[in-house]
């Protein structure tokens, strides 16, 4: 018989009625949601709806006004965000904190080169380094011939990947993906969901923030929508279809009132 406690079954993360105020300004109030192992918990809203606060929040970058943050059933309050990388979870941003002009291996390894040599002699083990890139690249389908090349010659899809097999490779158990297809055109964007779908499989709990209804459908296990600050609930795939989950994130009273407008349908 299994433990209702046991790390099998406690969420990776687990929002507890989290509110994040700015003097006058309710930027969140009460939201709660968790994240399994395994899961792909896709993170719903237009502009303003706090999903941004929200990301601050998790990754340590912010702290809550009231609310519990639990990471593996444990209370978490984070300073900094490498508190929240210490805890195993990483945050990939819409820019992904990359320098356009170092190379991939560069980037891939950034404030964790390893190295060798002895004291004061140290340097970067570039060979392993390369090394590394180029493996872990060719997991996920691409093939970085030559890794001291600038990652800015990389395509958007391929850079996304980047940013996030370096987190993955240096031991998240949680991915935070910022807006990760928002720009990509649809080869690139059909290269990142797939990844994202072999990180799950790897059991790792992913947090997708979009706004594009069809992308985190395709990859999602459940939805919470976010408007105002609020959750308007969360459902999982086998509980709501697409058509009704766009009408619950873009508001099926407002598109309704639009069409009615404009004397057809939106």
């Amino acid at each position: 018989m299994t433990d209702a406690a046991s790390p099998v079954t406690t969420p990776v993360i687990d929002v507890r009625n989290i509110a994040k105020h700015y003097g006058s300004v309710i930027a969140l109030s009460g939201i709660s949601l968790t994240l399994n192992r395994g899961e792909v918990h896709c993170l719903l809203g237009d502009n303003g709806a706090g999903k941004s606060t929200l990301i601050k929040l998790l990754s340590g970058v912010v702290r809550p006004t009231t609310g519990d943050f639990l990471v593996d059933g444990e209370p978490k309050s984070f300073s900094s965000p490498r508190d929240a990388l210490d805890a195993g979870i990483a945050t990939v941003y819409q820019d992904l904190a990359m320098i356009p002009l170092m190379s991939v291996t560069r980037n891939f390894f950034m404030g964790r080169e390893p190295l060798k040599g002895f004291p004061p002699f140290r340097y970067i083990d570039l060979e392993h380094c390369n090394a590394v890139t180029r493996e872990e690249m060719a997991k996920i389908g691409i093939d970085v011939r030559d890794p001291n090349q600038a990652v800015g010659t990389l395509s958007g899809g391929e850079r996304q990947c980047v940013a996030i097999a370096r987190a993955v490779y240096f031991g998240a158990k949680v991915l935070i993906l910022d807006e990760p297809t928002s720009a990509l055109g649809v080869h690139q964007t059909s290269m990142v969901l797939k990844y994202v779908h072999q990180v799950r499989q790897k059991g790792l709990g992913v947090i997708f923030i979009t706004h594009n209804v069809r992308h985190a459908y395709a990859v999602g296990d459940r939805f919470t929508v976010l408007n105002r600050g609020k959750t308007l609930g969360t459902q999982t795939k086998a509980g709501i279809a697409m058509d009704e989950l766009q009408n619950l994130m873009a508001g099926g009273k407002e598109l309704q009132q639009l069409a009615d407008e404009l004397g057809g349908t939106v």
